[in-house]
């Protein structure tokens, strides 16, 4: 009998490799994360992990929920971190250096931390868009810069979200100062005030309530939202269009670029599964994933593009840009003095 369970333990161990149970990874994420199913089983079936995703609601939250609970981590890698809060998750040491090779395919204007806290994943722009459609029919130009958007053929004309609430809505508050500067940002937002600016909570009601070149309904033809929105409006349309409904306004720091990072959580108990998973998602496999999933841009410079991109999108020559250390020291302020001008 002892023999019979001995050969039986061998046979396993060499026919079959006796099957294990598959480990647990968990991934702290945005809301807006999305990937192909089987994209994703790719990777549990080569590494035989099972990954759960944390969604933690949107960038802000998400860092936020990693703070807090970072004497006690509850996931092995957090995903979605931007580079307008990444100084405030670097400063709170919550990630574990990890250079992972993949990273010689990406570009280092993507790499923001010389220690390898983070690894770029994707990027996007936070642009104004338009209805092409209402601009025609009243013989309006497009703005061409910031400025243009303060002038009297524009009033009314705009919707955006509030910074507090709304990431894109912090993205164009950044737009505007990498402008204006910080001492004329709010002298800017008070003539856009003057011009009846609308402001609303979040992109979701800006976008499918306000706006009039996605619902048709709304009453404003000029909303803050992505520079991949016009290639998204072509994919979901109920019937085949032959050009986007939508365009973007990509003037001189009129988008704000945004770049999302990777990061394995300090005090993680799978450091190999998660080195495994960043890599996984700096390489081509997901990273031709991202567009048509997440409607962003992979960083990884040998992932192909969806045509889609390259037929409906505009990409500004000069995004907007600010320091990190800038942003950290200054983001909440800058809010604060945003919501006693415009919300009062």
């Amino acid at each position: 009998m002892k023999k019979f369970l001995i050969g039986g333990l061998l046979g396993c161990l060499l026919l079959v490799g006796c099957a294990q149970e598959p480990a647990a990874l968990t991934v702290m994420t945005h809301d807006s994360f999305a990937a192909s199913e089987d994209v994703i089983a790719q990777f549990e079936s080569a590494n035989n992990v099972k990954i759960n995703f944390l969604l933690s609601g949107d960038a802000g939250s998400l860092v936020n929920r990693a703070i807090l609970s970072k004497e006690n981590p509850i996931a092995d890698v957090l995903y979605g971190v931007d580079n307008t809060f990444l100084t405030r998750a670097l400063e709170e040491n919550i990630f574990e250096s990890y250079h992972s090779p993949i990273l010689d395919n990406i570009p280092d204007r993507f790499e923001f931390d010389p220690e390898y806290s983070v690894s770029p994943v994707d990027y996007g722009d936070v642009c104004i868009n338009f209805d092409k459609l209402y601009f025609e029919e009243n013989g309006l130009e497009s703005p061409e810069s910031l400025e243009d958007l303060t002038g009297p053929m524009y009033t009314g004309l705009l919707v955006v979200e509030n910074p507090a609430t709304s990431s894109p809505g912090l993205a164009f508050l950044l737009a505007t100062i990498a402008e204006y500067g910080e001492e004329g940002y709010l002298d800017y937002w008070q003539r856009l005030k003057d011009n009846a600016v609308v402001i609303v909570n979040d992109w979701e009601t800006a976008y499918y309530s306000n706006f009039s070149g996605s619902s048709g309904q709304g009453q404003q033809p000029m909303v803050v939202s992505y520079g991949t929105s016009p290639a998204a409006e072509v994919i979901f349309a109920e019937t085949e269009l032959d050009e986007a409904p939508t365009a973007s306004l990509v003037g001189d720091n009129m988008c704000y670029r945004q770049i999302e990072f990777v990061g394995i959580l300090n005090g993680t108990q799978n450091r190999a599964l998660a080195e495994k998973f960043v890599d996984f998602m700096l390489d081509t496999s997901f990273q031709e994933d991202i567009p048509l999933n997440m409607f962003v841009f992979p960083v990884n410079e040998q992932a192909q593009l969806p045509k889609e991109f390259s037929l409906y999108i505009q990409s500004p020559e000069n995004p907007a840009e600010l320091p990190l250390e800038q942003i950290s020291s200054n983001r909440e302020g800058w809010i604060t003095a945003w919501r006693e001008l415009m919300l009062q």
